[in-house]
């Protein structure tokens, strides 16, 4: 046991002696540390990532929720005037609704984005909205095709805007899908207007009134 322990000592001590002996070496050819120039810069690229994602989820929850409702919309008109000579013309739009639809369902997978907690809300009401302005007649229910798609016409601009000013490159596929959807919808726009949206009982009020509706969806959709 005196030899273990002695054994013990010897080593503790060898290896004491070893690192004293290279601290000096050690201090002497240890390099200064060196002040980042941009002590912020780690933080504010993460700050940029962050908003940047919150940017994009935001987009595409609120376009997801948009399609979603104009798809109800298109759903409710055809209920009512799917048999009426104007029936094709509302259910070529809804394809192309559809096809919207659809590839936001992909974007939303892609992007781990959830989506809005109001879909059921908006089932219900895109329906309504299509359906009671239809019951109207032809004309009602181009006017509501007109406001609506006036409405998402202009908040695809602002999206547009806002990526091009955060990296056209970078967002170069979502800019691409934007700028379609949103010929798309003002294509749909002077279809009602060619089909007599302007001839419809109040139009100028049941314009406003459903674009209202349709900014408040907006701004709820971003962020619920």
């Amino acid at each position: 046991m005196a030899m273990a322990g002695a054994r013990v000592r010897v080593r503790v001590r060898v290896r004491v002696g070893v690192s004293a002996l290279c601290l000096p070496s050690l201090l002497r050819n240890a390099r200064p540390l060196q002040p980042s120039p941009w002590p912020g810069l780690t933080a504010v690229r993460a700050l940029s990532g962050s908003a940047e994602r919150t940017m994009l989820d935001r987009i595409i929850r609120v376009d997801h929720a948009g399609e979603y409702g104009a798809n109800r919309i298109y759903a409710g008109q055809m209920a009512v005037l799917g048999r009426s000579p104007v029936g094709p013309i509302i259910q070529q739009m809804w394809d192309q609704e559809k096809e919207h639809l659809e590839k936001f369902n992909e974007l939303i997978v892609d992007h781990r984005v959830r989506p809005t907690l109001l879909m059921p809300f908006w089932n219900v009401a895109g329906f309504v909205l299509g359906a009671g302005t239809a019951l109207f007649g032809k004309e009602a229910a181009m006017a509501c095709t007109v406001a609506v798609e006036e409405s998402i016409s202009q908040h695809y601009n602002n999206q547009i805007r806002m990526l091009m000013e955060e990296d056209p490159e970078r967002h170069k596929e979502l800019l691409e899908i934007l700028k379609k959807f949103r010929d798309d919808e003002m294509e749909h726009h002077d279809t009602g207007l060619a089909h007599d949206a302007e001839m419809a009982p109040a139009y100028a009020l049941l314009k406003n009134v459903i674009q209202a509706g349709c900014k408040a969806a907006i701004y709820a959709s971003e962020r619920i």
